[in-house]
């Protein structure tokens, strides 16, 4: 028997209610396209560190890149990561690295960022993956 009943639940923000709200960005669709057969959503940090770009991007940097290519490179990372790391590990936490060039600054040279990833329960307790930066929760 449960200590509380579903009259006692306060208030419940969904994994879609964050994706809904722009918190969570959902990447299902062309992590499909890498062999992640799980929901995978990046949290709004982490989209803006390593994917969102811009022709003004572009244009300040002097680079060719785009968000489709960007979001490419994390998934494919991932996929490879978690296909390496299934038979290895049991934990539901995994890291792993993407070179990207930074929005920030001038600088067009890729720099390294380590990114991790949750699997976790979606809202109907099937298996959901989440991208974040260290340190997001």
């Amino acid at each position: 028997m449960s200590l509380f009943t579903q009259d006692d639940l306060i208030d419940s923000y969904s994994r879609t209610d964050a994706i809904d709200d722009g918190v969570l960005i959902d990447v299902s669709a062309a992590a499909r396209e890498f062999g992640i057969r799980y929901p995978v959503a990046m949290t709004r940090a982490a989209w803006t560190d390593c994917v969102e770009w811009t022709e003004a991007d572009d244009r300040r940097k002097g680079t060719v890149q785009d968000e489709t290519g960007r979001l490419a490179d994390v998934l494919a990372v991932l996929g490879f990561t978690l296909r390496r790391s299934r038979a290895a590990s049991a934990s539901n936490r995994t890291t792993f690295e993407v070179m990207r060039t930074t929005r920030a600054g001038s600088g067009r040279l890729p720099q390294r960022v380590v990114l991790e990833c949750i699997c976790g329960p979606g809202d109907d307790v099937e298996p959901a993956l989440t991208i974040l930066l260290p340190g997001e929760d």
